[in-house]
C-alpha cells in the first residue's frame, strides 16, 4: 500500500499583538505600534506592527531604544486575555478542518491535513479558506505555509509575510531547498551559522557535499539534523496532544566570557529574550521555577534552579552567581528558562 503523502501547514499570525490592538482601534492602523513594556522600566518589545518595522523597530528590542529609532512610537502594555480569546477563536477554525493541530504560541500552529477530505483533500485550498475565515471572523490576518514537512512548511509561512501563502509541492522540495540559506535551518543559530560560513556552507547544495560522519564530527548531534535538512526530510509528527513544560533561551558565545563580571553583562540581553519567549507562549502565569544553565569552556555543564511563580531578574543573577561559583572559569554558554505547571490561573499576565 502507498504511503500516504503528508500534507502539512504551518499557520503564523502577522504581529499578532499589535494585529488585535489593530483591529479593536482603528486610530492605530497607521501609526507605528508596539506591543511591550515601558521604557523607564527597562521593557522590551514583545511585537510591533509593519509600519513600526520600517524604523527599526523588532521584537526582544528594549523600549528606550526602540523609542530612540522611532520616537512616535506607541507603546502600549499587552492585554493577555484578549488575546488569549483570539487565539481560542484562530484554534477552533484550525480544528474545524483537522484534530492534528499542534499549538507553538499563541499565534501559530502546525496543522496535519493529510487525511482531510474537506475540499478535495487539498492544503493548499484548506489554508487559504482559513486565512480567509480568520480575516472575516477574527479580524487579524494570518501568513500559512504548506509544504509536506513541518520544516518546510515553518519556512514557506515566512516567505510571502505578511498576509501570504507559500506553497511547497513534493516535486519542488529538492530545488527548493539546494537554493535555501544554511542560516534558515532548524537548529542553525549565529554561532553554527558563523561556523558553516567558516567552512565555505553557504546554501544547503554546499551542505549536500559533506557526508554524515563528517558532520557529526564537526557538529555534534546537530550534524544529523544539518544532513537530513539539507537533503529537505523531517520525519517530526505534528502531534496534538503535546503540553507545553518549560519555556528557556540559550546563547553560545563566540567569544568565551572570561569572569563572572562579563557573565552578569549578558544577562539583560537574555532576560529580555526570556520575558518575549515567556509573553509569546502565554505562560507567565503558569510559572513555578525558574532556572540557570552554564556551560564553561571545558564543555562542563551545571544547573542551578529554585522555586519562583513570576519573573525577576536579581533571581537570574543570584542563581547565575552560584552556577558560576562552582566551576569559577570561563564561559561559552548562558541558558535561563522556566518550568511551567499544569495548573491554570485566570491571573492577569504581568511580564511587564
Amino acid at each position: 500500500m502507498k504511503p500516504v503523502q503528508r500534507k502539512i501547514i504551518h499557520c503564523d499570525c502577522d504581529c499578532f499583538y499589535a494585529s488585535v490592538e489593530m483591529r479593536d482601534d482603528s486610530r492605530l492602523r497607521e501609526v507605528p505600534l508596539a506591543i511591550g513594556g515601558k521604557a523607564d522600566q527597562r521593557g522590551v518589545v514583545a511585537t510591533c506592527n509593519y509600519a513600526a518595522r520600517k524604523f527599526g523597530v523588532r521584537s526582544a528590542m528594549p523600549t528606550s531604544q526602540a523609542l530612540k529609532r522611532c520616537p512616535d512610537l506607541v507603546v502600549m502594555r499587552p492585554n493577555m486575555e484578549k488575546y488569549r480569546i483570539a487565539s481560542r477563536q484562530i484554534l477552533s477554525i484550525y480544528r474545524s478542518y483537522t484534530d492534528l493541530v499542534e499549538p507553538l504560541s499563541l499565534d501559530e500552529a502546525y496543522l496535519d491535513v493529510s487525511l482531510s477530505q474537506q475540499l478535495q483533500g487539498s492544503a493548499t485550498r484548506i489554508a487559504q479558506e482559513i486565512r480567509h475565515r480568520i480575516a472575516n471572523e477574527v479580524g487579524i490576518t494570518v501568513s500559512a505555509g504548506v509544504a509536506p514537512n513541518k520544516f518546510l512548511a515553518k519556512i514557506a509561512s515566512d516567505w510571502n509575510k505578511p498576509d501570504g501563502l507559500y506553497v511547497i509541492l513534493p516535486e519542488q522540495v529538492e530545488d527548493f531547498v539546494a537554493k535555501l540559506e544554511v542560516d534558515r535551518l532548524f537548529g542553525v543559530g549565529k554561532v553554527t551559522a558563523a561556523k558553516l560560513h567558516q567552512l565555505g556552507i553557504k546554501t544547503c547544495a554546499d551542505l549536500l557535499h559533506w557526508p554524515l560522519p563528517d558532520l557529526l564530527q564537526q557538529f555534534g548531534k546537530l550534524g544529523a539534523s544539518l544532513f537530513a535538512l539539507c537533503r529537505g526530510t523531517d520525519e517530526r509528527a505534528v502531534v496534538a496532544s503535546s503540553e507545553r513544560k518549560s519555556v528557556s533561551i540559550e546563547e553560545t558565545y563566540t567569544h568565551d566570557l572570561p569572569d563572572f563580571a562579563h557573565c552578569v553583562a549578558e544577562l539583560p540581553v537574555l532576560y529580555a529574550e526570556l520575558e518575549k519567549q515567556v509573553l509569546r507562549t502565554g505562560t507567565n502565569s503558569q510559572i513555578n521555577k525558574v532556572n540557570i544553565k552554564i556551560r564553561f569552556n571545558d564543555f562542563k555543564q551545571t544547573t542551578v534552579e529554585c522555586r519562583a511563580s513570576q519573573l525577576d531578574q536579581q533571581v537570574f543573577a543570584d542563581l547565575l552567581q552560584i552556577g558560576y561559583q562552582r566551576r569559577n572559569r570561563p564561559v561559552r554558554l548562558i541558558g535561563l528558562g522556566i518550568s511551567v505547571s499544569d495548573k491554570q490561573t485566570d491571573e492577569q499576565l504581568k511580564l511587564f
